[in-house]
């Protein structure tokens, strides 16, 4: 088993061994090696500083054990602020939270059959200047804030957005609540990419798109207070940091 990779939370480790074998996480089966061989790990935010990653086929096992280096997250201790508001949202307002919910969870819970992640990742927008980092969190009062989960790249509403890397798209949808125009990408064994706050959509779901296609354009959609991208990705229900893929490939 060959791994490379950016051994940090929210990083990753892509690997080469035996086609078909079984890949365990911390002793957990979480994927199976294509049939060249290939797979992908994702480390979450909050991952351990320790992570054992082991291939299992039928002429034998590999083990690694990889040390995960603490992330570097803006965390914001805030006090002397009220409680948020208790009031509670309509009922149509709550019906639509809950199916666009559910959309949401289907699309990064895809488990496609590729190897897209192979070829590596470019950045989804050409010229922008990165306006929030990945990971950072607020603490209100003692309290911990959901950490913000994307990398957020500002740039004027109408700049192309392009597909980082080949994949099929699992969502497309416009008008979210929150993240307004959304794509979702699966770049296979459950490697998933999100890009929020869209103005314009140029692919549907189903489609399987290229590296550098155009997919969308940048907007202020959704709850945004300015026209950016917020790019995100995740792997079996972990977070990731998205920067960190750019220009990963896996072993030969």
């Amino acid at each position: 088993m060959e791994l490379s990779g950016r051994y940090e939370q929210g990083g990753f480790a892509l690997g080469r061994t035996a086609p078909g074998a079984l890949i365990f996480l911390d002793g957990q089966e979480v994927t199976r090696a294509s049939a060249t061989g290939a797979f992908v790990v994702g480390f979450d935010r909050d991952a351990g500083p320790n992570a054992v990653v082991r291939a299992v086929a039928p002429g034998g096992e590999s083990v690694q054990t990889l040390q995960i280096v603490a992330g570097d997250y803006d965390v914001q201790h805030i006090h002397g602020l009220g409680g948020r508001s208790t009031a509670k949202a309509s009922p149509e307002l709550e019906a639509r939270i809950a199916w666009e919910r559910r959309r949401k969870q289907a699309a990064f819970a895809s488990l496609a059959e590729r190897e897209d992640f192979t070829a590596g990742f470019v950045m989804p927008v050409a010229y922008t200047r990165i306006s929030g980092r990945f990971g950072g969190q607020r603490i209100f009062g003692g309290v911990p804030r959901p950490p913000h989960y994307g990398l957020d790249m500002a740039a004027p509403r109408g700049t192309a957005v392009y597909a980082p890397a080949g994949g099929i798209v699992t969502l497309a949808e416009n008008d979210l609540l929150y993240e307004g125009g959304l794509i979702t990408i699966d770049h296979g064994q459950g490697l998933v990419s999100a890009y929020l706050h869209l103005s314009r959509i140029n692919v549907l779901r189903g489609q399987v798109v290229r590296q550098g296609e155009l997919i969308g354009a940048v907007g202020a959609t959704g709850r945004a207070t300015g026209p950016h991208l917020c790019w995100r990705m995740t792997w079996r229900g972990r977070h990731m940091n998205p920067m960190l893929m750019v220009g990963a490939r896996a072993p030969a």
